[in-house]
Formats: structure tokens, C-alpha cells, sequence
């Protein structure tokens, strides 16, 4: 605080994205608190899943959702091909399984998994569920954005799980 009882603004610093500054806009972007969700699709070799926090509601009037994986993923090819997925949106006490499948695409070993009717790997344990059909995918740089049509949709009260500066978190309760 500042004598006269104002706030003391941190100083922006400015840089123009480009190869030698990917790592400051990854920062920049960190700034940005979101959701975390985990994505789960069949495939000819069986069920896979990722944690993505680029999901976004779209559209209530068509049911849309999007969500954006990277290219560079060795899962990203199963979900550009899936006709079926699943976001599950996490809660607060799920760090363990984002976690999980940030690091395997097959991170379901003693998880509650039910499939639906297109095979799709559903997580017991979730805040929200949508079931979607792939309804387009856009190129989007070195991601896609993948556009659902949701077909169901299920959730639950309880607090969210945020990423946020690299880290997982939550909010904290009003007084």
C-alpha cells in the first residue's frame, strides 16, 4: 500500500510471442485459472483418457462443448478419430486422477469405469459428465479445438479442482 491508501500496481512485462518467449506466454497464459477435466474415448486398442483444462461450454441451444488437445500428444491422434468422448469435470478431491492422467492415457486402474452405449470409458467420480459426439474439429495452431454435441449430461454439488501458475488448487470458502 501506498502512503495515500492505494494499491501499488506490479509492472507488466511486455513481449511479442515467438520462439524465444514460449516459456513467458505459457506463463501469461498460467495467469488464467480454470477448470480441470479428464477426456476419455474408446479405442481399437481400448479405453484413453487425458486431463485438459481447455474446456469450455459453447452453446446451450444445440448442447456444445469444446475442449482443446495438443498435436503434439501421442494421444492426440485416438481423440481427432473418436466419434464418441466423454469431459468429466473435476472436483477438488481429485488431484490424484488428473494427475494420473496427465501422465498414462490408461490411468483407470482402480477407478469407478462404467462404459455407455458407444463404448466410451464414463468416470464414476466426477462433479459433471458430458457425453458427446464429435461434431467438428478446427485447426487451431499446434492444438485442436474439438466441438461436441452433448447427448447427456450429468453432476453433482462439491467444490471444483482449478489449475492456475502451474499448480492445482481450489477456492476457498466465503466467511
Amino acid at each position: 500500500m501506498m502512503a495515500d491508501g492505494t494499491r501499488q500496481m506490479a509492472q507488466l512485462h511486455s513481449f511479442a510471442p515467438g520462439p524465444d518467449t514460449q516459456r513467458q506466454l505459457r506463463s501469461a497464459f498460467g495467469q488464467f485459472s480454470t477448470g480441470v477435466t479428464v477426456v476419455t474415448a474408446q479405442t481399437a486398442e481400448g479405453p484413453i483418457g487425458m486431463t485438459a483444462n481447455s474446456f469450455s461450454s459453447v452453446s446451450v441451444d444445440p448442447a456444445l462443448v469444446l475442449w482443446c488437445p495438443a498435436k503434439s500428444s501421442s494421444r492426440y491422434p485416438h481423440f481427432a478419430a473418436a466419434e464418441h468422448f466423454a469431459i468429466h469435470v473435476m472436483g477438488a478431491e481429485h488431484e490424484g486422477i488428473a494427475m494420473g492422467f496427465a501422465k498414462s492415457g490408461q490411468a483407470f486402474d482402480g477407478l469407478d469405469v462404467t462404459h455407455n452405449a458407444h463404448g466410451v470409458p464414463l468416470l464414476g467420480d466426477c462433479l459433471a459428465r458430458f457425453e458427446c459426439t464429435t461434431h467438428q474439429i478446427h485447426d487451431a495452431g499446434d492444438h485442436a479445438i474439438v466441438v461436441g454435441r452433448v447427448g447427456s449430461a450429468a453432476f453433482r454439488e462439491g467444490d471444483a479442482l482449478i489449475f492456475c501458475q502451474g499448480r492445482f488448487g481450489r477456492f476457498d470458502k466465503p466467511a
